[in-house]
């Protein structure tokens, strides 16, 4: 006697095809919310590196901050328009990452990993075109407080340095989403330490004094 045998049913297949449907819906996020974490970890790991390369800039340098500037004041001065003497002298300065790349071991660590650019600078609504990535078009993935250069401060005479913004990424929306309140930032602090933060502790950070 011979066997027949017997094959799937369309049906049969349509549901083994929507078990995997689910499963992959569910699981597939779950991949993509751990391999973000996984960079973000990462910049926050850049960001405590160059605070230390920072920190041993400041030890060469009568204890002040790097006087360099960030992409957005090179090619965005217009944002300091209100203050016309720091406006004044932005031609004149390095850019930070040139300052601080003697005292790092691999200028990579100026890329973040979640880095995929960004049509304008973060909200002011000015167009400044990072593509494909800012570490790509501008050597650097961060942007910096660029008042502590034009102010000569130093990290021992900021006035809470565990609340002012010293470097952070480029674009809050690397770490989180596309809304205003969604975004977050990996921080390095004027203390040197690093943290994950959102929209309230960037505004926060932003409104702390450096003098």
């Amino acid at each position: 006697m011979t066997r027949r045998r017997r094959a799937f049913t369309l049906i049969e297949l349509l549901v083994v095809i929507a078990i995997i449907a689910v499963l992959a819906a569910i699981i597939f996020p779950v991949f993509a919310r751990a391999r973000e974490k996984a960079r973000s970890t990462t910049c926050a790991s850049n960001l405590k590196q160059l605070g230390l390369a920072m920190n041993m800039y400041c030890t060469d340098y009568d204890g002040r901050f790097p006087w360099g500037v960030d992409p957005a004041d090179r090619l965005t001065p217009q944002i300091w328009n209100g203050y016309p003497q720091w406006q004044a002298q932005i031609p004149y300065m390095p850019y930070l990452h040139e300052v601080v790349d003697p005292y790092v071991k691999n200028k990579q660590i100026w890329a973040c990993p979640s880095d995929d650019g960004y049509d304008v600078l973060e909200d002011s609504g000015i167009p400044l075109i990072a593509h494909p990535t800012s570490y790509v078009a501008f050597g650097t993935s961060y942007m910096w407080r660029t008042e502590i250069a034009f102010q000569g401060a130093m990290p021992e005479t900021l006035p809470d340095p565990v609340r002012v913004n010293v470097l952070f990424d480029g674009h809050g929306k690397w770490h989180g989403g596309n809304g205003f309140n969604e975004r977050r930032w990996n921080i390095l602090f004027g203390d040197f330490h690093v943290k994950n933060v959102g929209r309230e502790t960037y505004e926060e950070a932003w409104s702390t004094a450096v003098r």
